[in-house]
């Protein structure tokens, strides 16, 4: 996916109030931008660090523009902004590029469904192989030596999200939760089980009753965020509590 509209190099400041973050930008002036992002960002954090942004040209909006890339605390690359996930998957959905998805003649996105009123990323739909249900993840937290973990803070919301899949695969219909690992130079991606056991509970139960995971690392650069290739993901899951 080109970035549009084009990312700038900057430096980062901080970011806080969850929704703000202060940045240096190439001629000196400091900016207050959007951070599109509700984790905690743990690890995505370096004062003094290169970022990039993006500026928008909404007259309505009260910040003029949007942290897209930082660095993270291990030297690595990571986009930040949870709405590109979603485009990045499509995309590659529909450029065939996952072959595990392939196939599906219709993609719908944030269709309602299941029990607790939740609204999936990607539904695929084809007549011959039915309806797989793809929750997509955004993974940023950069533990070093290759590894990330999902997710960064507690979230019932993702736990959620798991419980839904599930009945999707009770129903008799395809579940996928697709990690988007918008980090450079990761090999594998595994549940941050110490920050939420909860969710890795919940999730060992999801893969036990048959959901899918799948977990990609993207290329990050200034002019482009696209998916790059498939990785490792959850070899280190606790035994499910069924």
């Amino acid at each position: 996916m080109k970035n549009n509209p084009p990312f700038y190099p900057a430096t980062f400041i901080k970011r806080y109030k969850r929704f703000f973050a202060d940045i240096q930008n190439e001629q000196g002036q400091l900016m207050t931008l959007h951070c599109p992002n509700t984790g905690s960002m743990k690890n995505c954090q370096v004062e003094g660090s290169p970022c990039w942004y993006s500026l928008s040209d909404n007259p309505k909006r009260k910040l003029p523009g949007t942290l897209e890339i930082v660095t993270t605390s291990q030297g690595n690359l990571a986009g930040v902004n949870t709405a590109v996930p979603n485009h990045l998957v499509r995309e590659a959905i529909e450029a065939d590029l996952v072959p595990e998805l392939q196939g599906y003649q219709q993609i719908r996105s944030e269709v309602r469904y299941g029990e607790e009123k939740s609204r999936i990323d990607l539904l695929l739909e084809d007549h011959k192989l039915g309806l797989c249900y793809v929750e997509v993840k955004n993974v940023t937290l950069d533990m070093g030596a290759g590894l990330a973990m999902f997710p960064d803070a507690v979230t019932s919301r993702g736990a959620k999200h798991l419980r839904e899949l599930m009945t999707m695969v009770a129903a008799g219909h395809r579940a996928v939760l697709f990690f988007c690992v918008q980090l450079t130079g990761v090999e594998r991606v595994e549940v941050a089980a110490d920050i939420d056991p909860a969710y890795a509970q919940t999730m060992a139960q999801a893969i036990a009753v048959g959901v899918e995971v799948m977990a990609w690392r993207t290329s990050i650069s200034a002019d482009e965020i696209v998916l790059e290739q498939a990785i490792s993901c959850l070899q280190d899951l606790p035994e499910p509590e069924l």
